[in-house]
């Protein structure tokens, strides 16, 4: 079913779902929403699945007409979203007729935006999931960004008969200067005592060199105690790489799956979400915790996830 065409593509706007598991292995990564939560958010507004696919925006949206009636929800990134160019709101129920036009203005905080579709959007399942991996051009449409006059399809869906939308006290607040929680390891002890100093005590800037696949970062150098390298092995989201110009990468979403430079902390999951929202100068810097504390802070952002369609509010 035809449900919206694409006027204006955006930066850099493509099809994602929660990601394609169980083939590292072969090469293949994770992928999926760089901001699982409000992907998972997004959908369960439109009474989808947690795992349905979703457009996912980046600093710029796209401009999208509606081919039919149909209902969305738009989460994510302050990004400022309009029908007809009247401004509409966030993290709510929408409805949008045939004709309509759900066009995005600047983005205002926060770097990705999602918009659901009631039903789901119907790609090809490939490997498991509908996500992009663009790198290796399969998912979503085509394995590639979205492109102007894409037409973009949804399963059959009844219209809804509740509107939600999100309790404020449950959005995220996305900031500029983040503080993400790390372990440190598996390679930390190969680093000087200074240089993980240096990696928790100072400020690390975002640079241009950011995408889905990994963000450079810039800032005090962190020193290693001998070579920058080890064999290759397992790499995930999360991962914090020191090359050897001391200047950590932050693997993200679209990661290959293994590497060789050491890994000197791992951000905790919840976290990952937060710098899937990270963009170009903004600002992180890293607080080391427990495994304890970790899987604390993973168990309550667990029994947030399974309590949010509970949470929502009904508006009629």
């Amino acid at each position: 079913m035809k449900v919206l065409k694409v006027q204006k593509p955006g930066l850099f706007t493509t099809i994602q779902d929660l990601g394609r598991y169980g083939y590292l292995r072969f090469g293949v990564p994770i992928s999926g929403a760089m901001d699982k939560f409000s992907l998972i958010a997004a959908n369960l507004l439109v009474e989808n699945d947690t795992n349905d696919a979703c457009i996912e925006t980046t600093l710029t949206g796209p401009e999208l007409q509606a081919w039919e009636k149909t209902q969305i929800a738009i989460t994510g990134g302050d990004c400022s979203p309009k029908i007809n160019n009247q401004s509409a709101p966030m993290w709510q129920t929408l409805t949008v007729q045939e004709g309509d036009i759900v066009s995005f203005g600047r983005m205002e905080s926060g770097c990705r935006a999602y918009i659901s579709i009631r039903g789901g959007i119907d790609a090809p399942l490939i490997l498991g999931s509908r996500s992009t991996y663009a790198r290796g051009k399969f998912g979503g449409i085509g394995g590639r960004q979205l492109k102007t006059g894409d037409l973009i399809n949804a399963f059959d869906a009844s219209s809804l008969e509740t509107v939600y939308e999100m309790p404020k006290e449950t959005i995220p607040q996305f900031s500029s200067n983040l503080r993400i929680n790390v372990l440190l390891g598996p390679q930390a002890d190969m680093f000087t005592e200074e240089g993980v100093e240096t990696f928790l005590s100072s400020q690390y800037k975002v640079t241009l060199e950011a995408d889905r696949m990994g963000y450079r970062l810039e800032g005090p150098i962190i020193d290693h105690k001998e070579r920058a390298d080890t064999v290759s092995d397992g790499l995930l989201p999360g991962a914090i790489q020191v090359p050897k110009n001391g200047k950590p990468i932050l693997i993200m979403r679209d990661a290959q799956t293994t590497g060789g430079y050491l890994k000197i902390a791992v951000a905790s999951t919840p976290d990952i979400d937060a710098l899937g929202q990270a963009k170009p100068n903004d600002t992180i810097e890293f607080s080391k915790v427990t495994i304890q504390e970790a899987h604390g802070k993973m168990r309550e952002y667990n029994e947030l996830l399974c309590a949010l369609r509970e949470k929502l509010r009904k508006t009629n």
